[in-house]
């Protein structure tokens, strides 16, 4: 039998034995019967748990982008690859089929070889969602080059420190890019950041916004002139296993933001696998994921997972609120989009628009409702269900991460029986266990502890980019032996596991992992600022809202304190970027700390969260005085 395709509940508990009794054959046979390979691998996986050294399908050699486009061509060149939906309803939306993707991607894999850019380099690209943000991540991985894509809403500084850890030789980015109302200028962002890194040779600038903006003589390049004379076809780089494919960062509890490193052939393998059947896909369907591609969700299942089973998929520049609520439900209705995939805060913050936006527009074409980024609430997974899906589309609550390339626990469509709330049960390949406070790993159900891994999977991140010891110390130092995913869960009566949110000082905003070091890093450069704690809260749109604590220099506390609020946002705007913006400020007389001198920041999260009994052991707090100035003044 094929492991490809998971029929029925029954199939999937034969599928996930299989796969844990025997991987090396499980994992084999879907390498060998559904993908395209220059050269066999010699082993399926060989791992050094000490070092934490794992490959998957060693010495194999592909490439991703053959595998994406060109062995569709000869069933698939005319069928639909990307639909673009532009942020203005007023602009033409795009279709580009897989012929046209091929010869698209293929100059651009020739302009980047014009201007340099060889295996292993690295480029940087900062560009709205546009079709050309799909095009140059394809045209990296076709000649080689590793992408690093840096989501259009971050700040100079943030994208400073990202091209500089990384080392890019190249940064792609645009005029501009709009976004909803707003147009914002990504070139002079981009100007302002790579201004004294040496390693940046070129930056190619597309043309979206048609704002004027300043050419460095020597660096940057239209790329519209280069395009255009660039050749038509391009042979795809043949690549190792094992070669980076690409670094994505994210934001850690401390320190800057960690470049995680994916390959090529287990991250391509699972991808692919896990979009097959999370949404159970067809070959007729219109998949639409509405994340960015600056984020993984984008990565694997706008772009990867999506073109490597040959679908069509929607990449959309907009936000669901412009010109009106209504936009989700417009582009669903016509481009007749059978698979929604979208993120709790979506949902929550269109559930309190008018129904009537809803309504009127034909949404008979989904099948597939899914939701990612976060734990779903109880009461937006039944609007879902309810008034998009109604009642007859299955919601997959997908759970994974960055690190982890792929899904590792949700329903698959149609096969899994769902439940609110719970993202159900592990995918095949997938040994989830639940850890306690000892190191124990807690057997049964019904059940508390530490979500950990404790098998690798081909589509993990390898290494953090030049720094493989802080990866093996933020993943596999908890709990010796087994990948730790820095979350809680609870596993219920029939094995489903539900997430139950961050157990270190990430925070999920809006579906992105939000560190609250950086935030604080910004707060701490304004003047009348001594000190600040950053913790996350309930927010009824977001999932979670970021707290400040904030205590005041001596020569501050004269300060307008409302003006003080403003700047101390306008700083986390321009040092990290808008989404790391403060929903609430208070300022505090002193901060709660242990002996050592270490923010008791679980008080803190207590107090945001109006949580006032879970306090837990405070003996070895130096300043329990100042705790219950902060609970009267809290917001």
């Amino acid at each position: 039998m094929s492991y490809y395709k998971i029929g029925d509940l029954e199939q999937y508990f034969k599928h996930y034995k299989k796969s844990v009794r025997e991987p090396r054959k499980f994992w084999g046979k879907i390498a060998e019967e559904n993908f395209v390979w220059y050269q066999a691998w010699d082993k399926v996986f060989d791992f050094d748990m000490e070092k934490h050294d794992i490959k998957w399908f060693t010495d194999g050699k592909l490439n991703i982008v053959k595998n994406c486009i060109d062995r569709h061509l000869s069933k698939r060149g005319e069928k639909a690859a990307l639909i673009f939906e532009p942020n203005d309803i007023n602009e033409q939306a795009q279709v580009i089929s897989y012929n046209e993707l091929y010869v698209r991607v293929a100059k651009m894999a020739n302009v980047l070889k014009s201007q340099g850019i060889e295996k292993g380099d690295r480029v940087c690209i900062y560009l709205p969602m546009i079709p050309e943000l799909a095009i140059a991540m394809l045209a990296c991985a076709r000649i080689g080059a590793i992408h690093s894509v840096i989501f259009a809403g971050f700040s100079a500084e943030a994208i400073k420190t990202r091209v500089e850890d990384c080392g890019a030789k190249m940064v792609i980015t645009s005029d501009g890019g709009f976004r909803g109302a707003k147009t914002i200028q990504l070139k002079n962002i981009v100007d302002d950041a790579i201004k004294d890194l040496s390693s940046v040779e070129k930056v190619l600038v597309v043309k979206r916004t048609n704002e004027a903006v300043q050419m460095k003589e020597g660096r940057d390049l239209w790329l519209a002139p280069l395009y255009e004379v660039a050749e038509e076809s391009n042979v795809a780089q043949i690549m190792d296993s094992e070669d980076p494919l690409f670094i994505l960062y994210t934001s850690g509890s401390t320190g800057k933001p960690k470049g995680m490193v994916h390959t090529t052939a287990g991250y391509m393998i699972q991808t692919a696998y896990t979009f097959n059947n999370v949404f159970d896909y067809k070959d007729d369907d219109i998949f639409w994921c509405t994340a960015d591609l600056g984020w993984i969700t984008g990565h694997s299942y706008i772009l990867y997972g999506a073109l490597l089973n040959g679908a069509t998929t929607v990449m959309f520049e907009g936000v669901p609120s412009y010109p009106n609520p209504s936009r989700f439900w417009d582009i669903i209705d016509k481009h007749k989009v059978t698979q929604f995939y979208t993120a709790p805060t979506a949902i929550r913050s269109l559930m309190t628009e008018d129904y009537s936006y809803i309504t009127g527009h034909d949404l008979s074409s989904l099948r597939i409702l899914g939701s990612v980024g976060e734990p779903i609430n109880e009461e937006a997974w039944h609007w879902f269900n309810d008034f998009v899906g109604k009642k007859r589309c299955p919601i997959v609550d997908t759970w994974w991460q960055t690190e982890t390339g792929s899904i590792l626990i949700s329903p698959l469509a149609n096969v899994t029986p769902t439940k609110p709330t719970y993202a159900t049960l592990p995918m095949p390949g997938i040994q989830t266990v639940l850890m306690d406070e000892l190191h124990n790993e807690i057997t049964g159900n019904q059940v508390m502890g530490s979500l950990c891994i404790k098998f690798p999977w081909p589509s993990m991140a390898r290494t953090i980019w030049n720094d493989h010891e802080r990866y093996v110390q933020t993943y596999f130092s908890d709990f010796p032996g087994c990948y730790f995913t820095g979350d809680g869960a609870l596993r219920d009566e029939v094995g489903y596991y539900r997430i139950t949110g961050r157990t270190d000082d990430v925070v999920i905003v809006s579906g992105h992992n939000i560190g609250t070091a950086p935030i604080e890093d910004a707060i701490n450069q304004h003047p009348a600022v001594a000190e600040s704690a950053v913790v996350g809260y309930n927010h009824d749109i977001k999932g979670n809202g970021l707290y400040g604590f904030i205590t005041l220099k001596v020569e501050g506390t004269t300060r307008d304190r409302e003006n003080v609020k403003k700047e101390i946002n306008q700083l986390i705007t321009s040092h990290y970027g808008p989404i790391g913006k403060l929903d609430k400020i208070q300022f505090v007389e002193g901060l709660p700390k242990t002996r050592s001198g270490k923010i008791l920041r679980r008080l803190l999260r207590s107090i945001a969260t109006n949580r006032l009994d879970t306090f837990g052991d405070t003996s070895t707090m130096i300043n329990p005085e100042v705790v219950q100035g902060i609970i009267d003044e809290r917001q």
